[in-house]
């Protein structure tokens, strides 16, 4: 069975640093690209970053960009999200989604409806 399990969130002060894990189950991360999305409340999902199966190609949201890297861990099958210097804007519940590499291309990186698989999410608070 599939599964996404995310951890790593807690509550930060702006400027902090936190580490979310993806820890997957049921597949190799090879056969799948792994995203990070993001929800607050009253706004919609949005893509935060992504890494493809096969070369580890990363992708990132332009909010975001320069401050988180994305990376993998094939070994533990585990994927990561550092995120430094976080601000105010970057809390929401933050869920990591997979998507089968031999499936269609019809969705970009950052489109949630592209994604097969999703965690149950893990709750990011920034303060001020």
């Amino acid at each position: 069975q599939v599964q996404l399990v995310e951890s790593g969130g807690g509550l930060v002060q702006a400027g902090g640093s936190l580490r979310l894990s993806c820890a997957a189950s049921g597949f190799t991360l090879t056969h799948y690209a792994i995203a990070w999305f993001r929800q607050a409340p009253g706004k919609e999902r949005e893509g935060v970053s992504s890494i493809s199966g096969t070369h580890g190609s990363t992708f990132y949201a332009d909010s975001v960009k320069g401050r988180f890297t994305i990376s993998k861990d094939i070994a533990k099958n585990t994927v990561y999200l550092q995120m430094n210097d976080l601000k105010v804007e970057d809390t929401a519940v933050y869920f990591c989604a997979a998507d089968s590499l031999f499936g269609p291309t019809t969705y970009g990186w950052s489109e949630a409806a592209g994604y097969d698989f999703w965690g149950q999410g893990t709750q990011v608070t920034v303060s001020a």
